[in-house]
């Protein structure tokens, strides 16, 4: 065996090792962080040495030295933000990701992950009933997926009003007004800045945070030029979606491209009991979403789906000498994302989607809706406990009455260790936040959850 092989070998091994102690930890270990990164730094921050360390010490340090900074995400019992965890064949896949070290960007340099990044594409149309003619390309998360949507709707509207944003910019152009729910996600924000395109226009929002048609029809009819409407499927505090199929109506009678953030909430298109919710999804023009949550792969990997695949080629597409194209394919991975350079993303996404099937897809999705439902059915029968949300996807946003008591509640929930929920602000009062994403989540985390949250409000009582 030679030297290098040797070396891999061990250092492999030694990450293995850590990574079995680390998920068989995270079912019994607190779920926050022992230290901070303030603590931790000094440890990591050690001079740079001269001469090199053998690769199997270096993992075992790493490990050591991280081990107390670590949030327990994988945990059934985190609810912190809209974060799954990783299921096996995901996991497994992701390491061979690494170690195959390929560039995804060109089908005829990477045939093997193009092949599986194009047939997971495929099996998503067909599970969000989405056109089967569409782009799909897989981005960091979310956010890179709206921007991919936004930018090709950017184009595409441009280019219906005789504007050539290749050449030209978007300097003197005309006005692209944009239209999104005041309850939007601040990550469409972020990519209409990326684009230029600056903040929406505001559209009025029930107290769900859903779209008000009416209110869209009316904005829309007050101003002329291109136009982009941005919708939400599952929203951040209430899991409610906007009306998909009215609102793409509205926006569609006026010449507008019909965007969708479906980060987590997309996924309720899988399952017969929840697609209802986003009726007339498949009308809309582009999609957003984030593996890495409802699908529980791992991180870095968003989806953009794009019913147009003209327009965004040619927003990513480029031609050089030394990009060999594979002309008899459905275009090169790079052509429907910002980057030349990348890991096979969408890889991991085939193996989830192989591991599950459609009946495993479905049965997560449900069971994740089941859960955040047992949650509020709970809370809403303790006192003092108000459940403000109408719970029908995966999120429950609850206030313990005033702001100062929902903050001091949610601190002792958090420093108890046994749960995570994380706390936030919405319609106008602080609150609770639970957010049931993780694959592994069981009765028993919901039961051990919810009796941290009745210690909690005891604790507060007592003061």
């Amino acid at each position: 065996m030679s030297a290098r092989r040797e070396e891999y070998r061990e250092a492999l091994s030694r990450a293995h090792s850590h990574v079995l102690e680390w998920l068989d930890s995270v079912r019994a270990r607190p779920v926050g962080p022992r230290k901070t990164a303030d603590e931790l730094l000094p440890s990591f921050s050690m001079p740079l040495q001269e001469h090199p360390i053998d690769a199997a010490d270096v993992v075992d340090e790493l490990a050591r030295l991280a081990e107390p900074g670590l949030m327990a995400m994988p945990s059934g019992r985190f609810f912190g933000w809209v974060i799954g965890g990783t299921l096996p064949a995901s996991l497994a896949a992701d390491w061979l990701v690494t170690a195959w070290d390929q560039n995804a960007a060109l089908r005829y340099a990477t045939p093997a992950t193009a092949a599986a990044e194009e047939a997971a594409g495929a099996w998503l149309l067909e599970l969000l009933g989405l056109p089967s003619g569409a782009d799909v390309g897989f981005t960091t998360g979310a956010t890179g997926s709206n921007f991919v949507g936004l930018a090709a709707a950017r184009r595409h509207v441009l280019d219906q009003v005789g504007w050539d944003l290749v050449t030209d910019g978007l300097t003197g152009a005309p006005r692209v007004n944009v239209f999104a729910g005041r309850d939007r996600h601040a990550s469409v924000d972020l990519a209409l800045g990326y684009l230029g395109l600056g903040k929406p226009i505001e559209v009025a929002a029930d107290d769900q945070g859903r779209m008000s048609v009416s209110a869209l029809a009316e904005a829309m009819g007050a101003v002329d030029g291109p136009a982009i409407v941005c919708l939400q499927a599952g929203n951040l505090h209430s899991g409610a979606s906007d009306p998909m199929g009215e609102a793409a109506a509205v926006a569609h009678r006026h010449g507008a491209w019909v965007h969708v953030d479906g980060a987590f909430g997309l996924w309720a298109a899988a399952s017969p009991s929840h697609r209802h919710q986003l009726a007339g999804l498949e009308t809309c023009d582009s999609w957003a979403t984030d593996a890495h949550k409802t699908l529980n792969v791992p991180y870095d990997c968003g989806v953009a789906i794009v019913s147009r695949p003209e327009a965004v080629r040619s927003v990513f597409g480029a031609h050089t000498s030394y990009l060999i194209a594979d002309d008899h394919g459905p275009g090169d991975p790079f052509e429907k994302v910002p980057e030349f350079s990348r890991r096979a993303r969408g890889v991991p996404v085939w193996a989830a989607l192989r591991s599950l099937g459609r009946s495993g897809v479905v049965a997560l999705v449900d069971r994740l809706v089941a859960h955040a439902q047992t949650f509020a059915g709970a809370l809403a029968d303790m006192p003092g406990v108000e459940v403000l949300n109408d719970v029908v996807f995966t999120q429950v946003s609850i206030s313990f009455g005033s702001d100062e008591r929902t903050r001091s509640i949610t601190a002792r929930i958090v420093a108890d260790g046994t749960t995570w929920m994380s706390g936030s602000h919405w319609g106008g009062r602080d609150i609770l936040r639970i957010s049931v994403s993780n694959w592994s989540t069981d009765d028993d985390d919901v039961a051990r959850s919810l009796a941290a949250i009745e210690r909690a409000i005891a604790a507060e009582d007592a003061v």
